[in-house]
């Protein structure tokens, strides 16, 4: 199984995880660019090439040609397990007669360095490029390490960004299926009763309504009865879709129960919500759903609280209020009931 960091390149392990206005291969350059000018500095070389491999990709044909040349060579030498010094590239049996050693611009140093990832495994190489004969001492060969040591810890620090990310990405897509329904793809009871909460209190804090719709569906006991769980489910889906139509997108539909569904309509006073109830409940009655070779014929019923009739009311309470109004519909086959102030005797 592939890995998300091992899909991941060596140009994605140095990018900032912050936004930014550059693009990939600007901050790619910038970062890499930042130990290559530290290499030219401490060891005073022509030039400090970082590379991955296809460094001549990096540069595009408006490049200097001078560094053209350089990323050549170091392609053509390619990466090291140990550090390598060519003192006299002139002299090397097999780099000698090389187009840019042998003729302009007479490279005449390398030195390479190895790069290797948190696995240990080989995956670049620091040159150092010079046009004069010369080699490195102990000091600056220990220097030579310390910096693709920087070099490595950059890619290790990348590597964690890039798994941090993966998980960050797993948890957010496992808190969200926590909170939905795994059948219709709606908020679950936590979830909406969680959304209630949330929206009352917003709601008061901007002295706005807030209504509740309880929704109860029928057949739905039958229809998983007579014709399975598949089919019941699949009725569901086509009434939820009939009751998302009807509502506004910020408005929080969820499953409580398995026929039972919760609508919370933030800054919709008890009015409002009785209206909505009812274009619910006409858009289900007036169509007959079909299942297979089955037409099956649906019944809504509604119960309503909103805390224009119940001000400062719980979370809990209100639902309790919604959930006695549908149960007095469905006695009373009245289809529509509204949790009147009456009722607050059911509140312990």
């Amino acid at each position: 199984m592939v890995t998300p960091l091992e899909r991941t390149s060596r140009l994605d392990l140095f990018l900032e995880t912050a936004q930014t206005v550059m693009s990939d291969s600007e901050r790619y350059e910038a970062k890499v660019g930042r130990f290559e000018r530290i290499g030219i500095r401490l060891f005073s070389v022509a030039n400090c090439l970082v590379s991955f491999g296809n460094l001549v990709a990096r540069f595009d044909r408006s490049e200097l040609a001078m560094v053209m040349q350089e990323a050549s060579l170091c392609d053509a030498l390619g990466f090291c397990d140990e550090i390598s010094v060519i003192s006299d590239l002139s002299c090397d049996p097999e780099l000698s007669q090389h187009v840019f050693v042998q003729a302009d611009p007479f490279i005449k140093f390398c030195a390479r360095h190895p790069i290797f990832n948190a696995e240990e495994q080989l995956v670049g190489s620091i040159f150092l490029i010079d046009y004069r004969v010369r080699d490195l001492d102990d000091e600056e060969r220990l220097l030579f390490a310390d910096l693709a040591h920087m070099v490595e810890r950059e890619l290790d620090m990348g590597a964690m960004r890039v798994e941090q990310n993966e998980l960050r990405r797993q948890i957010r897509s496992l808190k969200r299926d926590a909170l939905l329904d795994p059948v219709l793809g709606m908020w679950n009871r936590g979830a909406i009763t969680r959304s209630l909460g949330l929206e009352m209190e917003r709601c008061e804090k901007a002295a706005k309504p807030l209504s509740l719709l309880f929704i109860g569906i029928e057949p739905y006991a039958e229809v998983k009865e007579t014709l399975g769980s598949m089919a019941a489910d699949t009725l569901l889906l086509k009434l939820v879709s009939r009751m998302r139509s009807c509502i506004r997108p910020f408005d929080a539909l969820g499953r409580f129960e398995n026929d039972a569904f919760m609508i919370v309509l933030p800054g919709a006073s008890n009015l409002v919500a009785a209206a909505v109830a009812e274009r619910i409940r006409l858009s289900v009655l007036t169509h007959q759903e079909k299942l297979g070779d089955k037409t099956i014929t649906t019944n809504i019923s509604i119960g309503v609280s909103s805390t224009a009739v119940f001000p400062h009311i719980s979370p809990d309470d209100m639902i309790k209020f919604a959930e006695k109004a549908l149960r007095t519909a469905r006695a009373e086959h009245q289809g529509i009931v509204q949790a009147a102030p009456e009722d607050s005797e059911i509140i312990n």
